[in-house]
């Protein structure tokens, strides 16, 4: 049984109905959470110390768990929900930063013998075909 599983066995404390709740029962503040997380990745580094090279925050951890949503092909607009975002322009940075991590890693892959170097351009008949579409 994983921890979180525990967890939610547990009788909420002051009936609450939020998942981490605060000492009164409500929902934890951003002050509350920042100091949570630094606490234990102060005590996570001190056990692995891979983390110590790892900037660690709230909005790092929120960042990482769209990219993994979109990576996993959750709809933008799922995900724009999800977050809380207004509008589905925010969403799209994440869509943006994801083409250009795609991007960063096949720069990093060697050309094949005879095949020529750079961004693979498409023949303007499969461009005018994908537009159509």
């Amino acid at each position: 049984m994983t921890t979180l599983q525990r967890w939610l066995k547990e009788p909420p404390p002051h009936n609450s109905v939020v998942l981490f709740p605060n000492v009164r029962g409500g929902r934890l503040s951003a002050d509350a959470v920042q100091y949570l997380l630094g606490k234990y990745v102060k005590a996570g580094r001190a056990q692995c110390t891979s983390l110590r090279q790892k900037r660690i925050s709230p909005h790092v951890l929120r960042h990482t768990a769209a990219m993994e949503l979109l990576q996993a092909g959750v709809d933008c607009s799922v995900i724009a929900l999800w977050l809380g975002h207004e509008s589905m322009e925010t969403t799209q940075v994440y869509l943006h930063a994801h083409m250009a991590l795609k991007e960063a890693a096949l720069a990093k892959v060697p050309a094949l013998k005879g095949q020529p170097h750079g961004r693979y351009r498409p023949p303007d008949r499969l461009l005018q075909f994908l537009h159509a579409l």
